[in-house]
């Protein structure tokens, strides 16, 4: 009898997911408020099914990078500020959908929520939205998104960046970021080397030079 070997499973995963389904927005508030705020796992609740996702070191340093990425580029450009969100629960109780997206911006209407706590009742929603999906997730977030009525989605793979533009209430893959048209995606990638290789200190450090020099 000859065996096959087979390759070892590895478990070094950059999220973990765990999925319910058939789970009333009611089920989903109750399990919001039983787990609190102090907690790294982030829930996304769409057409009764919840996810209840724990991101990894891969994960928050993906994050973590593209985030600055994209804080630098308001810095550096001729922006009125920027609010940044991180994971804050965007809950919509009239679309019975609920998400805690891995960063979300106000950017174009950062003036209309500045100093204050943002209700989605009476405030629009983030300006920008980015996810890491390094795995699978079974949540289709470009329609939950596009249903809250975010103008503009990042979605991250591990490798590749989708730029998705809010067009008639559905989502259009774009390969220009309308809310930085001057900037191309492989700046991004490029910034990512950049931390990867020479740190996240200069990664910036060449990041700023080069937008200062598209100014002049």
């Amino acid at each position: 009898m000859v065996t096959t070997p087979v390759a070892p499973i590895s478990f070094d995963l950059p999220e973990k997911r765990v999925v319910l389904y058939d789970l009333s927005w009611q089920a989903y508030e109750t399990i919001l408020a039983a787990l609190g705020d102090r907690r790294s796992a982030q829930l996304t609740y769409y057409k009764g099914m919840l996810e209840i996702m724990t991101p990894l070191e891969s994960h928050e340093n993906s994050k973590h990078v593209i985030g600055n990425f994209i804080e630098i580029l308001v810095d550096e450009g001729d922006f009125e500020g920027i609010k940044g969100m991180g994971s804050t629960t965007l809950n919509f109780p009239t679309l019975h959908s609920g998400a805690e997206p891995d960063q979300a911006y106000y950017i174009a209407n950062e003036s209309l929520v500045r100093g204050k706590t943002v209700d989605l009742k009476t405030d629009p929603p983030p300006d920008l939205i980015l996810e890491v999906d390094i795995t699978h997730t079974d949540i289709d977030k470009n329609a939950l998104y596009a249903e809250m009525g975010v103008p503009e989605f990042w979605r991250y793979n591990g490798r590749t960046l989708t730029i998705y533009a809010l067009e008639a209430d559905s989502y259009q893959e774009v390969e220009v970021s309308p809310t930085f048209p001057g900037v191309p995606k492989e700046r991004l990638y490029e910034y990512l080397r950049d931390c990867a290789e020479v740190g996240e200190k200069q990664a910036k450090w060449n990041l700023r030079n080069w937008l200062q020099q598209q100014k002049s």
